[in-house]
């Protein structure tokens, strides 16, 4: 059997904001056990007030064409609703459509139309299995921003620093394709990356890029209640939704974006954060995250930045005190290999072994282990410790060079910024006719398309790109183009 679930019908009129949303549905929701949906006629889930009382509570959101409420005998009908939109009740039909039995007739409260249905059914998993798609629709969880990136732009939407990687890399990579022609033979690289955190070999698992163990985390592990703290990449999410989990959102809130350990649920037996955090770029104390492990819970920190920041002050990755904790890191974006695909998990023996036996036999090329081991090496940690110095100089030329209109959200502390600004997927499209890429924001859940990320490059290129964002946000061109 599965953890009971509760779907909230809401039937909502043209503008009702989050706030009427959520106070109605908090005047009459009970206790509620296992994951929540909400749920709605489709128009009415692509509804601002909707989605974001959705994504405030982490809550999935589910829109049903108007045919499919129709079908669904309801207890309290209105001729009225049925006249407007098809269905005698879209509260309740939308409640009852997921399975289980309605415990809270439909009430109304101004604008918005509230039922409460509760489900035990193991059916009902197979119907949240399905919905998958539909109860996303608003955000795209699989958007990266390499889709951003096109020919002429210059790209600011990715946040690999380098467009190749350096000269001595390269010659390592030359070497390995001639020594390719044998199976790879992961021990070198693994001892190296091991060495380079003071870790026993058993504690490191490698990987094809540091995506993939997120992937092996959603095949490996069976999490009840498994929390992903937003905004944040979404890839942990997508491959524990592909897999078949429910996934609870946290959502952190401007202006700082912190985490407060104390937000996060007792009983999660997963948690997933971000450190720095993309696309905020925003650097968690590492003493708050430690504060989230416990017996019984895998505390996933992905790390991917971490090396981004000099001294990487709140990094856990030596850390092997703290039960659960498996961190994520890559090296993807300090040496230009996003291509190549590698990166790596720290975590305690057994979980890297339970993560290990996910993989195919060989999962990570020669040429990848042999720039783990080339880049983990001190010498290479030294290198990319004087390219984060540069980049936080690099990171204090762009922010001192973005018009007054601009916001800076958080304290950006990795190699990226997020930017708020007016209209911004209006910006964002004509900075993409001057010549510019930069990364759309709303498809990270807690964000609008007002957010921008931005990744930082030389102070020669972020004056040009600052110059470009003002001419771009010139009331002039602005009232034109609505014209």
């Amino acid at each position: 059997m599965t953890a009971p679930g509760t779907t909230v019908g809401v039937g909502v009129s043209t503008g009702a904001t989050a706030e009427e949303v959520l106070a109605a549905v908090d005047a009459v929701l009970p206790a509620p056990e296992g994951p929540v949906r909400l749920a709605t006629l489709d128009v009415r889930a692509a509804e601002p007030g909707v989605r974001e009382a959705a994504a405030r509570r982490g809550w999935l959101l589910t829109g049903h064409p108007a045919a499919a409420l129709a079908a669904v005998p309801v207890p309290t009908p209105s001729a009225r609703v049925a006249a407007a939109v098809g269905t005698a009740s879209v509260a309740e039909a939308a409640a009852l459509l997921g399975g289980g039995r309605l415990v809270v007739s439909k009430r109304v409260h101004g604008r918005v139309t509230v039922a409460v249905a509760v489900s035990t059914d193991v059916h009902d998993v197979d119907l949240r299995h399905q919905d998958i798609d539909l109860r996303h629709q608003d955000i795209d969880l699989r958007h990266h921003g390499d889709v951003e990136v096109g020919p002429g732009l210059v790209d600011l939407a990715v946040n690999v620093r380098a467009d190749a990687p350096p000269a001595w890399l390269r010659a390592v990579l030359v070497d390995a394709l001639d020594a390719s022609a044998a199976y790879p033979d992961p021990r070198p690289a693994r001892a190296a990356v091991a060495a380079a955190h003071h870790r026993d070999p058993a504690e490191v698992l490698l990987t094809a890029g540091a995506a993939e163990t997120f992937t092996l985390v959603a095949r490996a592990l069976r999490p009840h209640r498994a929390v992903v703290v937003h905004p944040s990449f979404t890839e942990p999410e997508a491959a524990l939704r592909a897999a078949g989990h429910p996934v609870e959102r946290l959502l952190l809130t401007g202006p700082g974006y912190r985490l407060d350990p104390a937000a996060v649920p007792a009983d999660a037996d997963l948690v997933v954060v971000g450190n720095p955090t993309n696309p905020t770029s925003v650097l968690h104390r590492a003493a708050d995250l430690a504060a989230l492990a416990r017996p019984g819970r895998v505390l996933l920190v992905d790390e991917a930045f971490a090396d981004t920041v000099p001294g990487e002050p709140e990094s856990l990755a030596a850390r092997t005190d703290l039960p659960g904790l498996l961190v994520v890191r890559s090296l993807t974006k300090t040496w230009g290999l996003a291509g190549l695909r590698v990166g790596y998990a720290l975590g305690p023996a057994d979980l890297v072994a339970a993560l290990a036996a996910q993989q195919p036999h060989w999962p990570v090329s020669t040429p990848a282990l042999a720039a783990l081991a080339a880049c983990t090496a001190p010498s290479a940690r030294a290198e990319a410790e004087e390219v984060a110095q540069r980049l936080t100089e690099h990171r204090a030329a762009l922010l001192a060079a973005l018009p007054p209109a601009v916001e800076v959200v958080a304290e950006p502390r990795s190699s990226f910024v997020l930017l708020r600004v007016p209209a911004g997927a209006r910006v964002r499209e004509r900075l993409r006719a001057r010549g510019w890429a930069v990364r759309r924001g709303d498809t990270f859940p807690g964000l609008t398309s007002d957010h921008l990320r931005v990744a930082v490059r030389d102070p020669e290129t972020s004056r040009a790109f600052a110059s470009a964002l003002a001419e771009t946000l010139d009331p002039i061109d602005t009232t034109e183009e609505v014209r």
